[in-house]
Order: C-alpha cells, then structure tokens, then sequence
C-alpha cells in the first residue's frame, strides 16, 4: 500500500488533517501489537483500542500537525522517524501553536510500509525553533 516510511508518514499526517479516520486506520499495521501513546495519555495497546482512542479524537475536527525536523532511522524493513510536531491550538479559548515530540515506527511487510507505533509528548514551546543539526549519530 505504501512504498515507502514518509509516504506512509504523510499519509498519517494527511488523515488527519481531515479527520478521517478510514484513512488514518490504513495507515496502521493490521496488528494487535500496535501501540499509540497521546500526550498526557495511556498506552493504548491493539488496533481495535488504537481505532477507538483516534475516534475520539477526531469527533473533535481535524488535526492541523505540522510535522518538523524529522530524524529519521531506517533499515531494510523498519524505520524510525522522531521529529517535532507543531499542533495548532484553534480547539481552546486560545488560539496558536504548541509542540508536541513525536516518534513514529513503521514496519515493511507483504503490503508495503505501516505505522505501527506513534508516540507523542508535550515538548517546550521552543522546541519548534531549535536547530537539530547537532544530533549525535549514536544512540544509547
């Protein structure tokens, strides 16, 4: 379905933006070991679980994420994508942006690239801004 991890990403991104969740569910890998962290939540483990937590998400209307400073990890079948999420805020009694850390691991099987697990935490509202050119090449 999807040929490649950023195709699969923007798709992500892409459903929610409009807030559909069909599309947003394809993006997933058909898998009960799928796992989804919102910020502030619970780990929300199992596709069923996974579906259900975005529904009630997006009874609210469309998310507008923009995804930023990608790093981006990747061997023959999996690949991790951690980057910085500028979410707008339109939602509350104030209006604007706040930033949100997010990983995103997706795994090659027999029908291309899928998300199988995304994580996302609050992050200083400076993390937006931050250059990530320093980023070590080694992880511990």
């Amino acid at each position: 379905m999807f040929a490649t991890p950023q195709e699969t990403e923007d798709a992500f991104y892409e459903a929610l933006e409009h807030a559909d969740l069909t599309r947003l569910m394809q993006v997933w890998a058909d898998d009960e070991e799928v796992v989804c962290i919102h910020p502030g939540g619970l780990r929300v483990v199992g596709l069923k679980a996974v579906e259900e937590s975005w529904r009630a998400i997006l009874a609210a209307g469309p998310l507008h994420i923009r995804p930023m400073q990608p790093v981006v990890m990747q061997t023959i079948a999996s690949a991790v994508h951690i980057l910085v999420e500028h979410v707008e805020t339109a939602r509350g009694p104030h209006d604007g942006y706040v930033s949100c850390y997010a990983t995103n691991i997706y795994h090659k099987g027999a029908t291309g690239w899928r998300l199988v697990m995304h994580h996302a935490s609050a992050a200083p509202a400076e993390a937006g801004l931050l250059d990530l050119s320093d980023v070590p090449g080694m992880l511990h």
